[in-house]
């Protein structure tokens, strides 16, 4: 092992609008928070998602990858119907693609994550 996970980045145009967005996906909270960058997790001293602003941000498209996904979030649900208008609710689009076990929806910002069954 060379190291361990620290978290991911994600960049976007609203940090602060797409951290309350993930924060309810995935139940989490922030733990810490500047102008350009806020990071959600567990605790501070765990790993966790940071948001970061970025000028001229262009959303990822899917599914064609004229502007590539970059990333994309997998959160595993009981209840698809329960999951998607909970996420629709919080500013989450569907996206083509899917199947039996999962569905494509985009973030606030477009990027793209799967609600995946279990």
């Amino acid at each position: 092992m060379i190291g361990k996970w620290h978290g991911t980045i994600i960049d976007c145009p609203d940090p602060s609008a797409l951290a309350d967005f993930y924060q309810e996906l995935l139940g989490m909270i922030r733990v810490q928070e500047e102008d350009d960058w806020i990071v959600i997790g567990d605790a501070a001293d765990r790993p966790g998602v940071a948001f970061q602003r970025v000028a001229d941000y262009r959303a990822p498209t899917w599914p064609d990858q004229e502007a590539p996904q970059q990333m994309h979030f997998d959160v595993r649900v009981e209840d698809f119907e329960t999951a998607e208008a909970a996420v629709l609710a919080l500013g989450a689009r569907r996206l083509e693609g899917g199947g039996e076990a999962f569905r494509v929806y985009a973030d606030p910002a477009g990027h793209p994550f799967c609600l995946v069954l279990f």
